[in-house]
């Protein structure tokens, strides 16, 4: 883990290890080793702004403090590329 990874992490932040792995992997880069999605949750909460870092961490949801979900409560991972100001606090 490099220390761009380190410093943008948040408690609950996780690797994909089961059936989201592959996705999260082939999903385009927003910009140098991160991408920017919009995850779906099974219970239908939607998240727009998530940041996978290395297409292989979910490190941070844009406005919390900490990542509210496991990759087992995801049901769909969209790339947005939406921008936002990393210094920004939740």
């Amino acid at each position: 883990m490099d220390f761009k990874q380190l410093s943008s992490m948040r408690r609950g932040a996780f690797r994909f290890t089961g059936k989201w792995k592959e996705h999260a992997r082939a999903l385009p880069e927003s910009g140098m080793g991160y991408t920017v999605a919009r995850v779906r949750l099974l219970g239908g909460r939607v998240f727009e702004q998530v940041l996978i870092d290395n297409g292989e961490l979910v490190s941070r949801v844009r406005g919390l403090a900490d990542v509210p979900f496991k990759e087992a409560d995801i049901a769909e991972i969209v790339a947005t590329h939406e921008r936002w100001d990393w210094k920004e606090k939740p």
